[in-house]
Parts: structure tokens; sequence; C-alpha cells
């Protein structure tokens, strides 16, 4: 089974995005990862609301962090670093999507924010609905 893209109606403004950020301290998302990582089924997102770069051992101990309370396996494929972050609304969801801009194109048509994401592939049965059901979802958490 192979997860279906989520229709967004339309994206935040960059002043939206600076409103709707206020008081966010981070947002995970979950989704499932490609089929050949059977050691790694969940591809998690997780979305600092900085635009800061973090020095290693500040990375490591946010990343330890994250992992011990989700229940997070150990990761692999980790990508961190200050990325462009666009917000899709769809009329489905209650909150706004948060999108990865790796696309040159994507990053010149819908606005953005800078944030700093660490992107990898674990396991975790507290995320079940990812690697089960092919769901993707995202969560915030406020200051």
């Amino acid at each position: 089974m192979q997860a279906k893209p989520i229709k967004t109606d339309r994206y935040l403004s960059i002043e939206d995005i600076q409103k709707h950020l206020q008081n966010v301290e981070y947002i995970i998302m979950a989704a499932p990862a490609p089929e050949h990582f059977k050691e790694t089924p969940i591809h998690f997102t997780i979305f600092l609301n900085t635009k800061e770069t973090l020095p290693e051992d500040v990375k490591n101990a946010v990343l330890e962090k994250f992992l011990d309370e989700q229940k997070i396996g150990k990761p692999s494929e980790l990508m961190s670093q200050l990325m462009p972050i666009g917000f899709a609304i769809s009329s489905a969801q209650d909150t706004p999507m948060p999108m990865l801009l790796v696309k040159k194109e994507d990053q010149r048509t819908i606005p953005f924010a800078p944030m700093y994401v660490m992107d990898f592939l674990a396991d975790s049965d507290a995320f079940s609905q990812a690697k089960e059901k092919n769901l993707t979802g995202w969560s915030y958490s406020y200051e």
C-alpha cells in the first residue's frame, strides 16, 4: 500500500507563517518511509522553530531528547540543517502542514520561513499509523 498525497487548497503567506509560528516550539511529522526501508519504516521530520544553525553537540542532545520522549528507535539517513519551510492549508486538516521546500522552483513560488530541520528514518510503535496504515500526520508543540 502506498501513501496518498495530501491535497492542499492554498499556502500560508509569509506574514501568516510568522503569525502561525508564534509560540510554536517545534512540529513533528511522521510519514511512511519508502518500502525498501524495512528496519526503519517511518520517515520523521522535526521542524524546530529557530532560524539558527545548531552546534553539533546541541543538535545531538535535541535529537536524543526527541528520540527518548517520542519513543523513536535508532535513526538512519539523518539530515539536519536550516531549510525553507512552506505551510499548506487543506480543508481536511486542522493545522497547516509543514513542507520541506527542496526544489528551487517551489522556493520561488511558495512562501516560506527558514526553520532548523532534522529529517530521518526510524521505527516507533508510538507512530503505528504511519507504518501500518500509510498515513502522514504532524503535531505542533507550543511554548
